[in-house]
């Protein structure tokens, strides 16, 4: 037993020699095969570390989001809606809000525009404030700012802008809260203003609203209430803060799926490169096999010392591969597939993500990546090991 394993041990450290002595022959295949993990990782951490972002900064998402719809679009809601839920037992609050998106034709920007009847005591907003305060409820044109938004007005240090109505008379407003970097995947775009602001810059009507934010003081009880709320309130529709968090997840996943599904043409490519030039080995390569099979090497022998060989490369690229996908995402926010996960509008969130990574991910890409590689010179390496010694030597 002790032999066997020594044995072993002495081919792997003739295969490690070889590979350091042929070091540069070698170094195209262990770089593209790096660059080619580090692509396929970077995908895989990204859409799970934007996964994971996203969960830490929806978890204080209203339970259940109300809106009405009328053929198959969403409508304003009727202020008195509210008195037909007050009769739902386990409802402990329900806030009104105006949610809307405001173009910007200066700049060709889409501006999410949220007008909210306590923006002071927002759960969803809570928290995320970097500097200055929310509007409450008595105030008006009072709005707090996110980052992107602030850059693409240029407002820098001045605190008092005006925005253009639908009858295209202006609205003037002014900056007294900008929101936190870190939470830029939901407050990026975001002017968070008062309900009768809202109004007034999308000329709604006054009992007219876009959403109702409900909490439930029991969470097991949310899908029951969410039914009851959808049967009080005709074609609406009922949203409940799990749902907007699976689709967060099933964006990210499929922009993932999307990306990786086009990277593995690349891991194919380089497989076949890797059986093409493993296969065409050169002369000095059948001497040391002829060399090694006079010196009383089996031919199992030399099948070993190939995969060998071909598992240190594998492991050392994949080893690179994963730590400068890990560097990419935990340094650099993933700043080469943002646009692909993030969008490319005119208004980018910059984010910090959240680096997360899990044990399947890392077996995932293995499996994906290494395993093919091993496969792709397996004949190869037969074909090396049945040389005749004397028809090379």
């Amino acid at each position: 037993m002790h032999s066997a394993i020594q044995q072993q041990l002495n081919i792997l450290d003739y295969g490690l020699h070889s590979l350091w002595q042929k070091k540069g022959k070698n170094l195209a295949v262990f770089l593209i095969f790096s660059a080619v993990i580090f692509l396929l990782a970077s995908f895989q951490f990204m859409s799970a570390s934007l996964g994971k972002t996203a969960e830490h900064l929806l978890k204080t998402v209203p339970d259940i989001t109300v809106q009405q719809l009328l053929a198959g679009r969403q409508v304003p809601l009727s202020t008195e809606s509210v008195e037909k839920l007050d009769l739902i037992f386990g409802i402990s609050d329900i806030r009104l809000r105006i949610w809307g998106y405001y173009f910007d034709e200066s700049n060709g920007a889409n501006y999410t525009v949220i007008g909210s009847s306590a923006p002071a005591t927002d759960p969803l907003l809570e928290s995320l404030l970097v500097s200055g305060r929310y509007p409450t409820e008595d105030e008006n044109h009072k709005v707090v700012l996110g980052d992107a938004v602030i850059q693409n007005l240029d407002l820098q240090n001045r605190t008092h802008f005006s925005l253009f109505r639908p009858d295209l008379s202006q609205i003037s407003l002014q900056r007294v809260g900008v929101f936190q970097e870190s939470a830029n995947l939901l407050t990026a775009d975001l002017m968070l203003m008062g309900l009768e602001d809202a109004r007034d810059l999308f000329a709604m009507q006054e009992n007219e609203i876009t959403d109702l934010l409900i909490s439930v003081g029991n969470p097991v009880e949310i899908s029951t209430i969410a039914e009851k709320i959808a049967n009080a309130l005709p074609g609406s529709r009922v949203i409940t803060a799990q749902q907007i968090q699976k689709t967060y997840k099933a964006v990210f996943s499929f922009r993932s799926g999307f990306g990786a599904a086009c990277l593995l043409a690349s891991l194919a490519a380089f497989v076949i490169l890797a059986f093409d030039k493993a296969l065409g080995f050169s002369r000095e390569d059948q001497q040391e096999v002829g060399i090694l099979k006079m010196l009383g090497w089996q031919t199992r022998d030399i099948m070993r010392l190939r995969f060998y060989e071909s598992l240190a490369t594998a492991a050392c690229a994949f080893g690179l591969g994963i730590s400068l996908a890990w560097i990419h995402i935990l340094f650099f926010d993933g700043i080469l597939f943002r646009p692909i996960f993030l969008g490319w509008s005119v208004l980018r969130p910059t984010l910090t993500i959240i680096p997360y990574i899990q044990g399947r991910d890392i077996l995932l890409l293995f499996a994906f990546s290494v395993l093919p590689y091993l496969a792709a010179t397996i004949i190869p390496a037969w074909r090396a090991s049945i040389v005749r010694p004397d028809s090379v030597v």
